[in-house]
């Protein structure tokens, strides 16, 4: 059994790519199980979130050489790409580098925030997904499982997570260059998912003059703006409402942007060209592209906050060194796992020939005892028969080795029968 961690990330593929290629969670289960149909992978699991697209995936037998290759086309033309286009863009890691990476992804030290908890948990709905799917065999569930373990002992050894700035905080940051006092601003909440609900603790926390969240569902909205002491509407009402607010933190799951160029372009002319800052934590994007081309528009995507998370960098960089070894640790013994599983046909196939052997020579013994053999005599040669018959395969595979070969064959027989040196 081969494992393998397939994808990009913010490191090899640019947000314009990265967003084609996104998992939405409606979708999940039935990517997962065309996958396992595929016939190549017989385990698999799919991480989908802002900054990257993987798929670990575990296979063996015929399949196993030609997986990767399999897996890379499937992703490309699930989300109608072309796979020779995608290809620059994705890395392969078998075997080991597999189990590291997942490792380095769960302690975040593979995020663009480096640190960052909230990977963990969606690496733990990836887990969940594959589970409900039926896509998490035994291999990826210990994978998954020894990776929360190994984030867990980063997290509470290491100061990794110390100062990290999140993408929530380095947002109020770059708002605080356009409005230096958030006290007079009004700020809109586009979704009413984990990220804007950490968005808005922080904005929040400057104390603006009015906060309001636009969700689908308007129950939703109206309870996390409850929190904030805000108002609510439905995103079917932002043709309207847009212009009265100067900042807008956007993050939602649709597959196509909410506030186009039109709309923005709207809002500016009924604000007379007052600024407007907007974030947009979506991917794929909530806000298109061309908005930002806008004169009196400031937008923000998620690779353009990761270039600002820098404060608290040496601080954290201190203790990668020692999370890195936590790592490299938890592989080895991960991989002697692996090890052990890939030997188990052979013990259980060496276990079986010996209880064979061992049946047949009592039968004989039996039946020289039922015709009144000495039992002694049968005894004797009951374990002379014994010996013979398990010796027989190892002597001859001695006998018949090349000379060049001898010397090493010979020193892992003395090993593996544990013999006097």
């Amino acid at each position: 059994m081969s494992l393998y961690a397939l994808g990009l990330n913010h490191h090899t593929a640019p947000l314009s790519v990265r967003e084609r290629v996104v998992f939405h969670v409606e979708r999940t289960y039935e990517a997962l199980r065309e996958v396992a149909r595929g016939g190549v992978a017989s385990e698999v699991a799919i991480l989908s979130t802002c900054n990257r697209t993987e798929l670990y995936f575990a296979a063996g037998g015929r399949g196993d050489q030609k997986s990767p290759r399999f897996i890379a086309r499937w992703l490309a033309e699930y989300h109608h790409f072309d796979p020779a286009a995608l290809e620059p863009y994705l890395y392969v890691r078998p075997s080991e580098q597999a189990v590291r990476h997942a490792f380095r992804v769960a302690s975040g030290l593979d995020s663009m925030v480096l640190g960052e908890p909230q990977i963990l948990g969606q690496m733990k709905e990836a887990a969940r997904s594959a589970e409900a799917a039926g896509t998490l065999g035994t291999v990826l569930h210990k994978l998954f499982q020894r990776s929360f373990s190994v984030a867990k002992e980063v997290r509470s050894t290491t100061r990794i997570g110390a100062s990290s700035v999140s993408m929530a905080a380095a947002a109020v940051k770059l708002a605080g260059r356009i409005f230096p006092s958030m006290t007079e601003q009004s700020v809109l909440f586009v979704g009413a998912g984990e990220m804007v609900e950490l968005c808005a603790t922080h904005f929040a926390a400057q104390a603006p003059a009015r906060l309001a969240v636009a969700n689908r569902t308007l129950e939703r909205g109206r309870a996390l703006a409850h929190r904030f002491g805000g108002t609510a509407f439905e995103i079917k009402d932002l043709p309207e409402r847009l212009q009265e607010f100067d900042i807008v933190v956007s993050c939602t799951a649709s597959s196509l942007p909410i506030l186009g160029k039109g709309l923005v372009e709207r809002a500016l002319r009924a604000r007379r060209r007052k600024p407007m800052f907007m974030v947009d934590l979506a991917v794929p994007r909530d806000v298109e592209q061309e908005v930002g081309e806008l004169d009196d528009v400031f937008l923000y995507t998620v690779d353009d906050l990761g270039r600002i998370v820098s404060d608290g960098m040496d601080e954290r960089r201190s203790a990668i060194t020692q999370a890195e070894a936590i790592v490299e640790s938890q592989v080895g013994k991960f991989m002697q796992w692996m090890d052990s599983r890939d030997r188990v046909p052979v013990i259980k196939a060496l276990r079986e020939q010996a209880e064979a052997t061992r049946e047949q020579e009592l039968a004989r013994a039996l039946r020289q005892l039922e015709r009144g053999a000495d039992p002694r005599q049968v005894m004797e040669s009951l374990s002379q028969g014994l010996v013979n018959k398990l010796m027989h395969a190892p002597t001859q595979a001695l006998n018949e080795v090349p000379g060049d070969q001898s010397q090493e064959t010979a020193e892992f027989v003395s090993r593996l029968f544990r013999l006097p040196r």
